[in-house]
C-alpha cells in the first residue's frame, strides 16, 4: 500500500465534514475551520508575547497604586493615587527630569535625522569602496549601549582620554577637561556619545528608502531643468516621508527610554544635569528599591509617550489628507 500525502486544505475539509456530520441536528451551526486554523497556529506565539509584554505592563500599573519599598516593607500596602499626588505636588526632581528628557529627545532625534540623512545621501552615490563604507556606517549601531558607554568614558577621561589629547594638539582647548564631570560639558558630551551610536539607524533606514526611489523620476526632473535642491525637495523628500515619520517616532520613544548609556557614563550626574525621567526611575528602583513610586512615574511616562505617538500620527494623517 502506497501512502499518498494529503494537502493541508484537504485535511481541513475532511475534518470539517466529520465534525459537522457528528454533531448534525436541527440546531447545528457551521464552523469556518479554514478561517480559524491559522490563528490556532500562531496562538502559542501570541501567548508567549502576552506573557512577556502584557504581564509586566499590568504589574507596573498595579504597583503604581501601591506603597512598595523593599527598604521599608512594614509601610507597604495600597496607596491609591497617593504616589501620583506626591509626584505632581511634592517631588522636586520630577519636573526637572521631565524637562531634561524633552531636551534630550529633541537634541538627539533632530541631530540624528539631519546627520543620518546626510550620510544616507552620500552612501547612495556611486564611488569606489561604497560597500565597505556602508558596512562601516552600520557598525556603531551593532555595538551595545554598555560597551559604547565604556568606550566613550575612556575617550572622555581627563588624564588618558584621546579627546583631550586631540583637542590640545588642535589648539581647541588650553587645558584638560573632565568632560562628563563638569556641569557645562556633561550634557553635550553624553549627547555626542549617543549620536555616534544613533546616527547609523537613520543612515541605514533612509539609505534603503533612497534606493527604492525610481531612477526615472530623477531623469525626468533633470530633463525639466530642476537643480539639485529642487530634486531633493520635490522628488527625494516626498518618497522619504513615510520612512522619516516611522523612524522618527520609533527613535523618539527609544531615546526617551534611553538609560544604559547615561547610567554608565554619568549615573544621572553631576548635580542631576543628565537625570532624565527614565534615569530617575532607574535610580528609584535600583538604588532606593522604591518600586511603587518608580512604577507610578513609569505610568506617567507611558501616558506621555502614548499621547505623543497619537498626536504625531494624527498630524501626519492630517497632512496626508491635505495633500490628497
Amino acid at each position: 500500500m502506497i501512502y499518498v500525502p494529503v494537502p493541508m486544505q484537504e485535511k481541513i475539509k475532511l475534518f470539517r465534514v466529520r465534525v459537522n456530520g457528528k454533531f448534525a441536528g436541527p440546531y447545528r451551526t457551521e464552523v469556518d475551520y479554514e478561517r480559524w486554523v491559522p490563528y490556532l497556529f500562531i496562538l502559542p506565539a501570541i501567548l508567549l508575547i502576552a506573557g512577556f509584554w502584557f504581564y509586566p505592563l499590568l504589574n507596573v500599573f498595579y504597583y503604581s497604586l501601591q506603597n512598595y519599598n523593599a527598604n521599608t516593607p512594614f509601610y507597604n500596602g495600597y496607596a491609591g493615587l497617593g504616589n501620583f499626588k506626591t509626584i505632581f505636588t511634592k517631588d522636586p526632581q520630577f519636573f526637572p527630569s521631565l524637562l531634561i528628557s524633552l531636551k534630550w529627545v529633541s537634541a538627539q532625534v533632530s541631530l540624528q535625522v539631519f546627520l543620518g540623512l546626510g550620510i544616507a545621501l552620500l552612501l547612495n552615490q556611486q564611488f569606489k569602496g561604497r560597500a565597505f563604507f556602508r558596512s562601516a556606517a552600520f557598525m556603531p549601531w551593532a555595538i551595545s549601549g554598555v560597551l559604547t558607554s565604556v568606550m566613550w568614558s575612556l575617550m572622555y577621561n581627563e588624564h588618558i582620554g584621546v579627546i583631550n589629547d586631540l583637542f590640545l594638539k588642535l589648539g581647541l582647548i588650553d587645558h584638560k577637561h573632565a568632560w562628563v564631570s563638569e556641569l557645562n560639558t556633561v550634557f553635550s558630551s553624553v549627547v555626542a556619545a549617543d549620536l555616534w551610536r544613533g546616527i547609523p539607524f537613520f543612515a541605514i533606514t533612509l539609505l534603503s528608502a533612497l534606493q527604492s526611489i525610481p531612477e526615472e523620476l530623477y531623469e525626468a526632473a533633470k530633463v525639466d531643468g530642476a537643480g539639485r535642491l529642487k530634486i531633493f525637495l520635490y522628488v527625494t523628500l516626498p518618497y522619504l516621508k513615510n520612512t522619516l515619520v516611522l523612524t522618527t517616532l520609533l527613535r523618539c520613544v527609544w531615546e526617551y527610554n534611553n538609560v544604559d548609556l547615561i547610567y554608565n557614563l554619568t549615573g544621572g550626574g553631576p548635580a542631576h544635569h543628565t537625570t532624565t525621567l527614565t534615569m530617575y526611575v532607574a535610580q528609584l528602583a535600583i538604588r532606593e528599591n522604591n518600586f511603587g513610586y518608580g512604577s507610578a512615574i513609569t505610568v506617567i511616562s507611558f501616558v506621555i509617550l502614548l499621547l505623543f505617538a497619537m498626536t504625531y500620527l494624527k498630524i501626519n494623517r492630517l497632512e496626508k489628507g491635505a495633500e490628497g
